[in-house]
């Protein structure tokens, strides 16, 4: 009779720690909806042509600090993820933030990201986002270690970085195809020019046939000056990302702008930059890359030179990366721009040069 009263306690005592002990254990099991992430990219510079201001070219906006050692990008980031919303809101500094930021006024020039999405069907993959948010326009970041370059290309040095607005994004079930339309405050704008009254629009398909091909088009149509001087810009951007074997890779990119002459003007100034880029796989931690590009923007829409020619500019470069650690990368990459007129400033008494050439090196970490 004793054995059987000690038996029925056992049985009812482990009943009940069981399912605790199950809810305990599923409890630590579930992922939280926030994460914490950061990015320092520190890097040394040297220009051959050696500035007085110890600055690269005015069109250069990563890494723009030469001769001295110094931080590109540092930034924290928080991110909120559930089925139904999400959001992002990430703080920055470095001389990208000091080149890229200088338009907008006070602590807005830190904010790297900030917006909120909501996710407007239970069966679908349908965002509404709204905030500051990455460019839609090109295939390279303010984030280094996302680039198989360690300088940005001329095209993605002269196109948006980030945006303000609202973005409509749709994916398919397959996540082969990617569409998506935004409102926006400008060209690279968080706050509206003042004066300007003007909405701006964008645009971006994305195809993915399979995973080894990436296809982008987009677009941007709008004035980013004030109202009294408005004139309608239209941009294209195409690229493609192939991944033609295991350790190769090939990206080719083509960008065609046109801006009105004057406010009502039915003439266009133009401007075009093509870009290819090649990457080669060593091994897990080392990798090699070469650019090629070209930009053409005779009559300074983009970047005013003062000069007869405009900017028509030539830029090839090779940088090696090694990975230190997993989450640590050192990058090394010689880079030279010729023009075809003499606007890169030099030290010496000839004033003004047609050739710029570069030696960068950067160490990152991202966490």
């Amino acid at each position: 009779m004793k054995n059987l009263i000690v038996r029925a306690f056992v049985v009812s005592t482990l009943s009940l720690i069981i399912p605790t002990m199950s809810l305990a254990q599923d409890s630590t099991e579930t992922k939280s909806p926030f994460t914490i992430s950061g990015y320092l990219e520190a890097y040394y510079s040297y220009n051959f042509s050696r500035p007085v201001n110890n600055t690269a070219p005015g069109f250069l906006y990563n890494f723009n600090r030469t001769g001295e050692a110094n931080l590109n990008l540092g930034l924290v980031k928080a991110n909120y993820n559930t089925d139904r919303v999400r959001a992002n809101l990430a703080f920055a500094a470095g001389t990208y933030v000091n080149a890229n930021y200088a338009a907008e006024p006070g602590v807005l020039k830190n904010i790297f990201e900030a917006n909120i999405g909501v996710k407007l069907s239970q069966n679908s993959n349908l965002w509404l986002d709204a905030g500051i948010m990455p460019s839609h326009i090109g295939f390279e970041s303010a984030i280094g270690k996302d680039n198989w370059t360690l300088t940005r290309s001329l095209v993605a040095e002269n196109t948006p970085y980030f945006e303000s607005g609202v973005k409509l994004g749709f994916t398919t079930k397959d996540e082969k195809l990617y569409l998506s339309a935004m409102y926006l405050n400008g060209w690279q704008r968080i706050q509206r020019v003042d004066g300007n009254t003007t909405p701006a629009f964008g645009t971006q398909v994305t195809f993915k046939p399979s995973s080894v091909i990436t296809l982008n088009y987009s677009t941007f149509i709008g004035n980013d000056k004030p109202d009294s001087l408005r004139q309608m810009r239209y941009y294209h951007n195409f690229y493609g990302i192939f991944q033609l074997a295991e350790k190769f890779g090939v990206t080719l990119g083509f960008d065609y702008g046109m801006e009105q002459k004057s406010k009502g003007s039915s003439s266009y100034n133009k401007w075009f930059v093509p870009v290819i880029v090649a990457r080669y796989t060593i091994s897990p931690k080392l990798n090699v890359a070469a650019r090629g590009e070209y930009f053409q923007d005779k009559n300074g829409v983009i970047i005013a030179t003062g000069t007869n020619n405009g900017f028509q500019t030539f830029g090839y470069s090779a940088n090696i990366d090694y990975a230190i650690f997993p989450n640590v990368l050192w990058r090394v990459e010689a880079r030279n721009l010729s023009s075809k007129d003499r606007i890169f400033a030099q030290r010496s008494d000839a004033g003004f040069d047609k050739n710029n050439v570069f030696l960068t090196s950067s160490l990152s970490l991202a966490f």
